[in-house]
């Protein structure tokens, strides 16, 4: 005897509904599986609009390189590359988390999903943390852009005997805060986007265990990780040894 999918109308309104129930089916959908795949389909449709605004900036960065690449060597050189490295190892190891959340979300494992879940949020703070520190530093050798701007000591003498232009030597900088934190606003809506999916799972709002919506929420998750993996290596180490 099989179990047929709860349907919509017989969610009880406003009633948190327990993660042991069966996945309510909704009814534009054929199935469950035609419920999930729409799912995933309009996560991925997202995460394509992000694709393509952050290889724009990618693009722009590697254009700038291309045509300055010496004040993008003497500029790279001021990247705190053992902040950056740290903070990859966090996003890593926040990726893991994600995943084994999503994988508890499956086997309706729920006292699992919280804490891996929670993990997660963890990682992604830390990883503000760092990058508040490393922000901060920055902000004390005047490498911010704006008024206060100031070209290092080491690299005046650089760049006059070499007769390169000073506001190109800036730009690095520009493009280097504008990328790492249009990334660390996305990363602050994940962190509290895993905060909502970890506090209705508290609430066993979710019904089928939440495992569309927490492998939905593991997506874009991933997603932000792996543009880290594009930003460390462009901004930290391409022209670390130049």
């Amino acid at each position: 005897m099989t179990m047929e999918p709860v349907t919509a109308d017989r969610r009880s309104a406003g009633k948190p509904i327990a993660a042991e129930d069966e996945p309510i089916l909704e009814v534009q959908f054929d199935d469950l599986e035609q419920q999930h795949e729409a799912s995933m389909l309009g996560m991925w449709l997202f995460l394509a609009t992000e694709v393509l605004f952050f290889g724009g900036l990618i693009t722009s960065y590697a254009v700038y390189r291309s045509t300055s690449p010496r004040e993008v060597a003497l500029a790279s050189h001021h990247m705190k590359v053992g902040l950056g490295c740290l903070n990859t190892v966090i996003l890593l190891g926040s990726s893991l988390t994600m995943a084994l959340a999503v994988r508890a979300s499956q086997l309706r494992a729920h006292r699992d999903l919280l804490w891996w879940l929670g993990g997660t949020m963890v990682l992604g703070t830390l990883f503000l943390g760092v990058k508040a520190i490393e922000y901060t530093a920055e902000y004390q050798e005047n490498l911010v852009p704006g008024w206060n701007f100031q070209i290092p000591e080491e690299n005046r003498a650089t760049i006059e005997q070499e007769q390169l232009n000073p506001g190109r030597f800036q730009m690095f900088f520009v493009l280097y805060f504008f990328m790492t934190g249009l990334h660390a606003i996305h990363l602050i809506i994940g962190i509290a986007l895993v905060g909502v999916m970890a506090y209705l799972s508290w609430r066993r709002w979710f019904s089928g265990g939440g495992a569309t919506q927490i492998e939905v929420t593991g997506l874009y998750w991933h997603f932000i990780d792996i543009v880290w993996v594009f930003l460390y290596p462009l901004l930290y180490l391409i022209d670390v040894h130049s």
